[in-house]
């Protein structure tokens, strides 16, 4: 029998409904059937009261995106949240345009190890969330993604592939994250249309093998599947229902076909 996948919503999909009711966001999330949510600010809400809410729907936290900045500036009050959410895992969510170059990818990784070795001790796990951007800048003859992620000794920093970027730059996603095997603990899921637009697209709706993806993720240590939707064309709840009764098929077609997993 296979252990079931965890699932969590990354909460930038609804960012305009957290910013007139997080809570109730949270609530309706659970009612939706989400045992999990990725942090991902608190527009202006306390930590405290949305850890109360957390605790309060059981919602776990499967990680935080937070900003280099606040990693370099105010890593004790990310350390606070983070015990708060009950959570180890933070990724660095975007790379803002300034630093989208040479010197910005450098300058990145090296407080993103930084960051990683002051929190060691703690059991933090410090990652990088991808966008396509990052295949459009060669540093020491790597794409920046892949030289972002390559470890320097036994130091690294956990990837945090994303199934549609990596598609909108071109490559394959499942050959992609292979490159990863044994330190992918995360995978953002999210789809691409099939029309042209190659636009964002609820997962199971558009041109991405997620059987593949998940199969794979089930085998090799995946612990959590995010699901986002930068933008959606409808109700952002009803998106992330879309792509969540998706993935729940998916799950049970791999389940059919007899995946084993110990």
């Amino acid at each position: 029998m296979m252990e079931g996948m965890k699932y969590a919503a990354q909460l930038y999909t609804l960012r305009n409904e957290l910013k007139e009711d997080f809570p109730g966001v949270l609530r309706e999330l659970k009612k939706r059937g989400w045992e999990a949510v990725q942090i991902d600010g608190l527009f202006g809400y306390s930590a405290e009261e949305i850890s109360a809410v957390l605790k309060e729907t059981g919602l776990e936290s499967a990680g935080m995106h937070i900003g280099l900045d606040r990693m370099k500036h105010d890593l004790d009050n990310v350390i606070k949240e983070a015990i708060l959410f009950n959570t180890k895992d933070i990724f660095c969510h975007y790379m803002e345009e300034p630093m989208q170059n040479v010197e910005g990818y450098k300058q990145a990784k090296r407080e993103l190890l930084e960051t990683a070795q002051k929190l060691e001790s703690l059991g933090f796990r410090v990652g990088y969330h991808n966008h396509d951007f990052e295949f459009e800048t060669t540093v020491d003859g790597k794409n920046a993604l892949d030289y972002v992620l390559e470890p320097v000794g036994n130091r690294f920093i956990y990837p945090e592939i994303d199934t549609y970027w990596i598609k909108k730059a071109g490559r394959d996603p499942l050959s992609f994250i292979k490159k990863y095997t044994g330190r992918t603990p995360y995978l953002h899921l999210k789809d691409m249309t099939t029309d042209g637009r190659e636009f964002f697209a609820e997962v199971g709706t558009g041109s991405i093998d997620f059987e593949a993806i998940l199969s794979w993720g089930q085998k090799n240590g995946v612990e959590w599947y995010v699901v986002e939707q930068d933008y959606c064309e409808g109700s952002p709840f009803d998106s992330l229902s879309v792509s969540f009764n998706n993935l729940k098929k998916i799950e049970g077609s791999l389940e059919n076909k007899g995946l084993e997993m110990k």
